[in-house]
């Protein structure tokens, strides 16, 4: 029989012909959706052992099957598997292969399910598992920058507004702040995975099936915390995946931020970090070049992500209920952003574990810019009772004194200051230095060395 005449019989006698080979491959998903082998034959082999609990087919047949199946994920597995475009996508595929190894038993294994619900199952069952591994990505990165963060704990950097000096902060205190950010994303993948929780599986095509089934059973086999609750739902849902995206795109986005920051630091202009060779690439022309290209390629997969939710997003626009053809398109949406951001999360990982950041070019930077002004206005405040708005007119004017005059505040004499506000006293050069600066920001959440170590603490155990 050949293989057009084969997926005609897989499909019932409601067709004469074979499709020709536009439809076919317009048709066919084998190509990507074989990456869920394992979870087809996984969620096969609980629906056969429910079907011979149920009374519904004989115990040696669902054995005979449930043997079989092994063997064809054995064969998937070593790469012996032929896959074939006719047969249309890895269900058909399995089922096939299984009729070959089993007998007319395999032909039981469809009893009260559809290929709707199937499909839903297995793709959950992937999106799940890789969430998971999202999380265990997430958690192995913000390790790294917590230990990052340990190693520089009072030294002092640049903090930025509008990527102009602004304050001074601390590294320790920078690298916290990515440890808030992929906390976050992590929270986002473990929230979607407690609501995709539910099983698809017995919905059949989108009406349930009149066969006494036990989806509880099935739900529970496959890990799941319950069955879902209406059919039509269960087979046309892909929130689950357009969560997954969601959650991936803007983890994608904090990483990106990251990247955007190492490739900056990392210039001859800042030399703020060294990036490991193991990172970097050299020029094809000038052989002075070290080029951040990981830490580019890592800024640039945001797009590629978030490109994923957004054809996913529109391919789910006013789909009616329950199953339509256009939700094979789901898949490749998935798989690739999954791809991108477990490799984006492990080069990442890996970068920062390597990075190095250069004590001497923070400090200076962090000097510069007039960053202790504001410590300058406070120092007002709490020294003269003068007003916040007065004591920024006061600052205001002694930033430009020192403009004019090519120095940093803590270079003008205290006869200069005296003559903007003769109130001011050799106390205020206490305030102005950079490490006094940082040490002083106590507040909860602030850059003191004293507050991110607390957080460092907090982090550690909360990751161990």
């Amino acid at each position: 029989m050949s293989d057009k005449k084969s997926a005609n019989a897989m499909w019932g006698g409601r067709f004469s012909a074979g499709p020709d080979a536009i439809m076919e491959a317009i048709n066919a998903s084998i190509g990507y959706d074989q990456k869920m082998a394992k979870q087809d034959i996984e969620g096969s082999r609980a629906h056969a052992a429910m079907l011979a609990a149920q009374g519904i087919i004989e115990d040696s047949d669902a054995t005979a099957i449930r043997k079989g199946l092994l063997t064809v994920l054995s064969e998937i597995e070593g790469g012996t598997f032929a896959f074939s475009t006719a047969l249309e996508d890895i269900h058909m595929n399995v089922e096939a292969r299984l009729t070959e190894i089993v007998g007319p038993a395999a032909g039981r294994l469809h009893t009260a399910r559809s290929r709707n619900d199937q499909v839903a199952t297995d793709f959950k069952l992937w999106v799940r598992g890789q969430m998971d591994a999202a999380i265990d990505g997430l958690s192995a990165l913000m390790k790294v920058f917590v230990a990052q963060a340990e190693a520089g704990a009072d030294m002092v950097m640049p903090g930025f507004t509008h990527l102009q000096v602004a304050q001074p902060v601390t590294w320790g205190h920078h690298m916290m702040a990515y440890v808030e950010m992929f906390a976050r994303d992590r929270s986002r993948f473990e929230d979607a995975r407690k609501r995709m929780n539910e099983s698809p599986l017995g919905a059949a095509a989108l009406a349930g099936t009149s066969f006494p089934i036990d989806r509880d059973m099935t739900a529970e086999a496959l890990g799941f915390d319950r069955p879902s609750a209406n059919s039509l739902d269960a087979v046309s849902d892909r929130d689950f995946a357009l969560e997954f995206l969601t959650s991936c795109s803007i983890c994608a986005i904090h990483i990106s931020r990251i990247a955007e920051e190492l490739v900056i630091w990392s210039s001859a202009q800042f030399r703020f970090v060294t990036i490991s060779d193991r990172f970097s690439t050299g020029s094809s022309i000038m052989p002075q070049k070290k080029n951040p290209d990981a830490a580019e390629l890592l800024r640039s997969k945001v797009g590629r992500i978030t490109g994923s939710l957004v054809a996913l997003l529109t391919i789910m626009k006013g789909l009616p209920l329950a199953y339509s053809k256009d939700m094979q398109e789901d898949k490749e949406q998935v798989f690739d952003a999954a791809d991108s951001i477990m490799l984006s999360l492990a080069a990442l990982t890996g970068m920062m574990a390597d990075l190095r950041p250069n004590p001497e070019p923070l400090r200076t930077a962090a000097a510069s810019g007039f960053s202790t002004a504001t410590d300058l206005a406070d120092f007002l405040v709490r020294a003269l009772n003068m007003p916040f708005r007065d004591a920024h007119h006061v600052t205001g004017a002694l930033v430009k004194m020192a403009e004019d005059q090519g120095c940093d505040l803590h270079e003008l004499s205290l006869e200069q200051m005296q003559s903007v506000e003769g109130q001011i006293t050799e106390a205020v050069y206490e305030v102005l230095g950079v490490e006094n600066s940082v040490a002083s920001r106590v507040s909860y959440g602030g850059t003191a060395p004293s507050q991110v170590r607390a957080q460092i603490a907090r982090w550690k155990e909360a990751l161990s």
